[in-house]
């Protein structure tokens, strides 16, 4: 097939999608006054039914750090690790104040890395939960193990876990060694010092060179006080490893199965070779960064490792370069997934899109190598997408070609849309507006006799849009999914997931 691809055309539905204009008006135009009354009686409805704190704090608006141009701030990340079982989500569960993380008395109940709203001595920060961290494991052990990793390197400062009672061990030490290597302040905690005949057995770990090993007994609260003081002295008052921030240039990862053309890509975004490419797949092992200027505009450029199939299939430098992928991933604020235009979507392809859906980031979808796709695949190629994409409609399309740089000037507004889409904020009283009128028209369909009620919707975020609904019952998922396509229309979320979590109160007792 010739280079020169100006007259191919492509499918009509993987040109980048463009918001209608019903959709820029309602997110422009001003909230009018009776959209504001509406926000106001229902808000005061609201008061007839039982909330709990979390839910008075959200439609306070509170729970937000703002900086001072009234951005909110990425709060501090603490990230709790160390070898199964001496007490990580004991400890979480003690400085959360209750009873969150799963505590069961023997190792490795803790899998995934799972984050929650901390508070300490009037700082707001947010702390990490992770699975025991173990070397030279298989299976799932080793999966956990990726996830203690990637926690690692998205924190400002660890809370590294030691049972004061066995006292360090080889598995300690090389935890150390890894926590040496990322540069993160860390703060030693030696934990199960339930009196003050353990103390002494805390002070070998001195011998581990992270400074002082504060004594605690999590299970009993004894000596956290003085650990959260020294964590808050560590943890910076604002998150040095999360998303880039607002006003800075935009972070984009390339990502994708291996040999797909990232490196390609990124090197014709470039105008240079300054990533190596060969057909070889799997060349690129560590992410690379490039700040890159496209119309007038700066981005950084971030390559990746191809993603495997399954991450605890792989081992050595694969499996930490699929590591590195997955925290290049967690620092973008945009995706760009680039799929194989010329061979047919696999397993694989759909895992990546959704482990970028899955970390929230903003998704634009690349059919790259369009030049090498004759005519006979091309149909093969739309019903694959119907089939095994319905769930992602939204996402921008654009059919590239890496190799001559076909239609790369396309990925530009592509990005621009998700990122905007990801940025966006529903105004209250506009939202409460549109399911109003969206469930007169179409009302919840009958449980058990009775019909649930939305009582109040409020935006509780942005990057990625999380909506919160107050409901009299249990709004089913087909209704969820319903709601987003109606949102997603209305106020044309593109390129960006949005999530949508309902809250089923009761009326207060008179």
């Amino acid at each position: 097939m010739s280079d020169d691809l100006s007259e191919q055309t492509a499918p009509a539905d993987a040109e980048v999608l463009e918001i209608s204009p019903d959709a820029e008006a309602n997110l422009r135009a001003p909230e009018t006054e009776e959209e504001a009354s509406r926000e106001r009686a229902l808000r005061v409805g609201l008061d007839e039914y039982e909330l709990d704190e979390e839910d008075v704090a959200l439609l306070g608006g509170e729970g937000l750090e703002l900086d001072e141009d009234g951005q909110p701030l990425a709060l501090p990340v603490l990230a709790v690790v160390g070898r199964p079982n001496v007490g990580k989500s004991t400890l979480v569960n003690r400085i959360l104040g209750r009873r969150e993380a799963v505590v069961e008395d023997k190792p490795g109940v803790t899998r995934d890395r799972v984050s929650y709203p901390a508070e300490w001595a009037g700082r707001r920060f947010t702390l990490v939960d992770t699975g025991g961290w173990e070397v030279d494991v298989a299976g799932i052990e080793a999966r956990v193990a990726e996830q203690a990793e990637v926690a690692i390197s998205l924190a400002d400062a660890v809370l590294f876990v030691v049972d004061a009672t066995v006292g360090p061990t080889a598995t300690d030490e090389r935890v150390v060694r890894l926590l040496r290597k990322s540069g993160k302040p860390v703060v030693l905690c030696a934990n199960k010092v339930d009196g003050p005949r353990v103390e002494a057995d805390a002070a070998e770990l001195w011998s581990l060179g992270l400074g002082e090993p504060h004594p605690v007994s999590a299970l009993h609260g004894r000596g956290t006080g003085d650990l959260l003081d020294a964590a808050m002295a560590a943890l910076p008052t604002e998150s040095q490893h999360g998303v880039a921030r607002p006003g800075g240039p935009r972070r984009v990862a390339l990502v994708g199965r291996p040999n797909v053309g990232k490196s390609s890509l990124l090197n014709k975004v470039l105008g240079t070779n300054r990533v190596v490419v060969d057909d070889v797949a799997g060349t690129t092992r560590d992410p690379v960064d490039e700040l890159v200027e496209l119309k007038g505009v700066p981005y950084w450029f971030v390559d990746t490792a191809g993603i495997r199939r399954r991450v605890h299939q792989t081992s050595g430098a694969d499996f930490y370069a699929s590591l590195r992928t997955q925290a290049a991933i967690e620092k973008a604020e945009v995706a760009v997934v680039l799929l194989d235009a010329s061979n047919p979507l696999t397993e694989q392809d759909t895992r990546v899109i959704q482990q970028v859906i899955d970390a929230g980031r903003a998704l634009v979808i690349a059919y790259n190598k369009w030049d090498l796709m004759d005519e006979d695949r091309r149909p093969y190629l739309e019903r694959e997408i119907e089939k095994e994409l319905v769930q992602i409609q939204w996402a921008p399309r654009v059919n590239i070609s890496a190799r001559t740089g076909w239609h790369t000037d396309r990925l530009v507004p592509a990005i621009t849309r998700s990122l905007d889409s990801w940025d966006t904020r529903v105004p209250t009283g506009r939202l409460n507006a549109f399911l109003g009128e969206l469930v007169a028209a179409h009302p919840h369909p009958l449980r058990g006799g009775k019909q649930p009620r939305i009582l109040f919707a409020t935006q509780a975020s942005t990057r990625p849009p999380r909506f919160v609904i107050f409901a009299s019952g249990f709004l089913e998922a087909g209704y969820r999914r319903f709601i987003e396509r109606r949102l997603r229309e209305t106020f044309g979320f593109e390129g960006t997931p949005i999530s949508i979590s309902v809250r089923v109160r009761e009326k207060r007792k008179r």
